[in-house]
């Protein structure tokens, strides 16, 4: 399929507390586009704080898919499912004459739209998984531990909280003999397979010291806005904790306090260096595509001049 006959989509990806909403707004306007959300947590309901999901006012009239889609309490919403409704709403978009603009930092959400990647070929073997749980029942950070030995690559990416998804690279990594990075993040594509979509990619970044402080300041601005009692509600619901959703930065750390484990001093702070912990392997995981074309908000002046110079590669002009 030549790019001609393909899809054209728009990609802004990056760090988080990177200013992906604010620009995507901008950009949106610009467009006349609709945004897809490529976020983990955004995409539950009722996980509004915690996840920096921008409010109605913040969206500005932008249509916004993919959030609030799925119940908190669903144990299986994978990178496959996501790549179904993400390519329904991108064709729901196309369709009315709107231009399909995805906007997020969970790498394997975007990875599963713009490389030809195939979630379904390893199929689950769950004696493995249940052997595989056990062990990380008796003996917490056992799974990770593994991880670590039988695939690096994957250990580092993933938080070692991440019980569900370390299972699931064990699992492929043992049932194939391959890491899971070759079955759901081919950078190379060596099947030389092709996708149905043109993408533009533009990723956010800035210095690092700057990046920190700037997530320091968004967990405080978050807990001014009320995440506590966000997260006490949830947490009061009794849901599985082990469930996917309830990974989420900033809520697995208050659940720590509402358990007891931590003061919430400690919890805040543990916030804190997660998130920063995460944004750093996020870099490190967008910095593989050489297709994305990064800017830096610390050479622009001002958001304006920062959102011109976005607009000016999707209307095909100079940077």
């Amino acid at each position: 399929m030549d790019n001609a006959n393909k899809i054209k989509i728009g990609l802004i990806v990056g760090p988080t507390a990177s200013g992906k909403t604010a620009a995507s707004i901008a950009l949106a306007k610009k467009l006349d586009a609709e945004i897809v959300s490529a976020d983990s947590i955004q995409v539950y309901r009722g996980m509004d704080i915690g996840s920096a999901k921008p409010t109605m006012e913040e969206r500005q009239g932008i249509p916004h898919h993919l959030m609030d889609a799925v119940d908190i309490d669903s144990p299986r919403f994978s990178v496959a499912e996501y790549r179904r409704m993400a390519g329904e709403a991108i064709e729901d978009i196309i369709n009315r004459g709107k231009y399909p603009l995805i906007v997020g930092g969970t790498g394997l959400y975007v990875n599963s739209l713009i490389y030809p990647l195939n979630f379904t070929t390893v199929a689950s073997d769950e004696k493995l998984r249940a052997k595989l749980a056990a062990l990380e029942q008796a003996q917490k950070g056992a799974v990770y531990a593994l991880l670590k030995k039988e695939d690096p690559k994957a250990a580092e990416r993933l938080h070692p909280n991440d019980t569900k998804r370390i299972i699931r690279a064990l699992e492929v990594v043992r049932l194939t003999g391959k890491p899971i990075d070759d079955h759901g993040g081919d950078f190379a594509n060596s099947a030389n397979a092709e996708i149905p979509y043109q993408p533009t990619i533009i990723g956010l970044t800035m210095p690092r010291e700057a990046l920190y402080e700037r997530i320091n300041l968004r967990v405080d601005i978050m807990l001014e806005q009320g995440l506590l009692d966000e997260a006490k509600a949830i947490y009061d619901a009794g849901y599985d904790a082990s469930l996917p959703a309830l990974q989420g930065l900033g809520y697995k750390q208050l659940f720590k306090y509402f358990g007891g484990e931590y003061t919430l001093e400690q919890a805040i702070d543990a916030i804190k260096l997660e998130t920063r912990r995460f944004a750093k392997r996020q870099l490190t995981w967008f910095r593989r595509d050489k297709r994305i074309i990064w800017f830096d908000i610390s050479d622009y002046p001002n958001k304006d001049a920062l959102n011109d110079a976005i607009y000016r590669i999707f209307a095909g002009g100079e940077r």
